[in-house]
């Protein structure tokens, strides 16, 4: 186990924070280690009849546009439940009665504590998305049947929702 003996932080944000730490390696040497932090995330798989409701939206990062589950940020001492909730509303305009929390993952622990839960709903109603101000996303209907081939020819390549549609797959 790595221990910590010091942190300088290097950047602060609206949603996560760049920290230098100094550790102690079990040999006795010390490194160095970049970390993100971040507050953590939400992601939901609603899925409404035979089909699963993705949201598409430009990723600059990536300079493209991607199919996602609908997913949003924690914020602080919120409770991801509530969270979920509130994120499906927002993106998509779904309600749901039954919202059944799958798994959580860890994102890239190779640099970042990042943490999202990742929940199951069945959508009862469908609405008007109300995106925050600074999203542009378009609600998209696929079957169940199809996800795979979408992920398979590369048309989702997200990993936050690879990893739970896999999970659904395995359900049906």
């Amino acid at each position: 186990m790595e221990k910590n003996i010091s942190k300088t932080n290097i950047y602060s944000g609206s949603f996560l924070n760049l920290d230098l730490h100094k550790v102690m390696l079990d040999n006795g040497k010390e490194a160095e280690r970049v970390v993100v932090t971040h507050a953590g995330a939400v992601a939901i798989v609603p899925i409404y009849n035979d089909e699963i409701i993705l949201v598409e939206q430009y990723r600059f990062p990536v300079r493209d546009y991607l199919l996602e589950i609908p997913a949003g940020k924690l914020e602080l001492n919120e409770d991801p439940y509530d969270c979920a909730i509130r994120e499906l509303k927002e993106e998509t305009g779904c309600e749901t009665e039954k919202l059944e929390l799958l798994t959580k993952i860890a994102t890239s622990p190779g640099f970042s504590d990042e943490v999202i839960y990742i929940y199951k709903a069945v959508v009862t109603k469908i609405g008007t998305p109300h995106p925050d101000e600074d999203e542009f996303v378009e609600m998209k209907k696929i079957k169940i049947n199809e996800i795979k081939d979408y992920i398979k020819k590369g048309k989702i390549i997200d990993g936050k929702t690879i990893a739970a549609l896999l999970m659904i797959l395995e359900e049906e």
